[in-house]
């Protein structure tokens, strides 16, 4: 019998949800949904569906992984890697430590799923389609002409092509086509099956994350066997290229809140505040004024302001990189 181990991948940073992410909380940390986290939230809604934990972190934030964890009581394995190396690394330690027959569901700690009867029907479909030696990515049905995001082409659970972020006119297309499913960034396959396929296509990431993975104490990786590493998103080094893939579409309610647009829709979804032009204000209770400006949202904490319009939420990221360039200790 297959075990069905849930894979947490922990290294975003959230960077166009700066200010409100950072290096020392990232996004996934916030409670700022419903007085919980979207890892915690991560955690509980995958709880009855597995068997094991595996959570893949690294060295800054593994701390806060353990603090949710000893909270709800929850057994797991933990993994810190000392750099980022990129999802392919991440996916080849986390199949090392799960038995070579177990059913890996991968998902990000960050995203925001609903509609829980629909979600389980879709991971179970999935783990069928594991256990018959296929990989399987989760395709969400479009719900606008999203450039946030990358796209599947597809037919049935067949993947056609996988399409990079595309322009607000490429996105449209893809909308009326109901050809294309959102890339959710979540996956479900076999260990050996996904271990099988890296040592195929990206030899020299499976060699050497095998090393480290050896090498590890206690789940820590070592830093210079870690360099080692290329570092490549699994999209890149399996997904691209493997025969073995097949999508499941997915219709429970989903974003990655990537940006404070899709932050803003999901509060809203909730009931939160907005007034009669559209604008929000997050992170202050104090009384906040717009005057002739609409859907614009106004972030305060205590060090840092941000002002942006919400159509414009993915040029936050700008920002961020400059900061970054900059050593500031914002980003902290």
């Amino acid at each position: 019998m297959n075990q069905i181990t849930h894979v947490i991948l922990t290294g975003g940073i959230g960077s166009r949800l700066w200010p409100l992410s950072r290096k020392s909380q990232p996004k996934q940390y916030l409670d700022l949904f419903e007085n919980k986290s979207l890892f915690e939230m991560t955690v509980e809604r995958n709880s009855g569906l597995v068997n094991n934990i595996i959570v893949v972190g690294n060295v800054d934030n593994c701390h806060l992984s353990r603090e949710i964890l000893q909270k709800t009581k929850t057994g797991y394995i933990d993994i810190i890697e000392a750099t980022p190396r990129n999802t392919t690394a991440a996916i080849v330690f986390a199949a090392l430590a799960a038995d070579v027959n177990d059913i890996l569901i991968v998902t990000p700690s960050d995203h925001v799923i609903e509609g829980h009867l629909a979600y389980e029907e879709t991971i179970k479909n999935a783990v069928e389609k594991a256990k018959d030696d296929f990989i399987v990515t989760f395709g969400i049905v479009p719900t606008k002409p999203e450039t946030g995001y990358g796209y599947i082409e597809y037919k049935d659970d067949e993947v056609l092509s996988f399409v990079e972020k595309p322009n607000l006119e490429k996105a449209q297309e893809y909308l009326k086509s109901n050809q294309f499913l959102w890339n959710s960034g979540m996956f479900c396959f076999k260990a050996s099956v996904i271990l099988e396929e890296i040592k195929k296509f990206t030899p020299d990431i499976y060699e050497k994350a095998k090393i480290a993975w050896n090498h590890n104490k206690n789940g820590n990786l070592d830093l210079n066997l870690s360099l080692e590493i290329p570092a490549i998103s699994i999209d890149y080094s399996v997904m691209q290229k493997s025969s073995k893939i097949k999508v499941v579409p997915a219709t429970f309610q989903w974003s990655d809140l990537g940006s404070f647009e899709s932050l803003y829709e999901y509060l809203a979804s909730k009931d939160y505040p907005i007034d009669a032009s559209g604008n929000m204000v997050i992170g202050s209770d104090l009384y906040t004024a717009f005057v002739g400006v609409k859907n614009a949202i106004f972030v305060h904490t205590p060090s840092a302001n941000l002002i942006l319009q919400k159509e414009v939420s993915q040029k936050v990221k700008d920002i961020y990189n400059s900061l970054e360039k900059e050593n500031s200790d914002l980003l902290y």
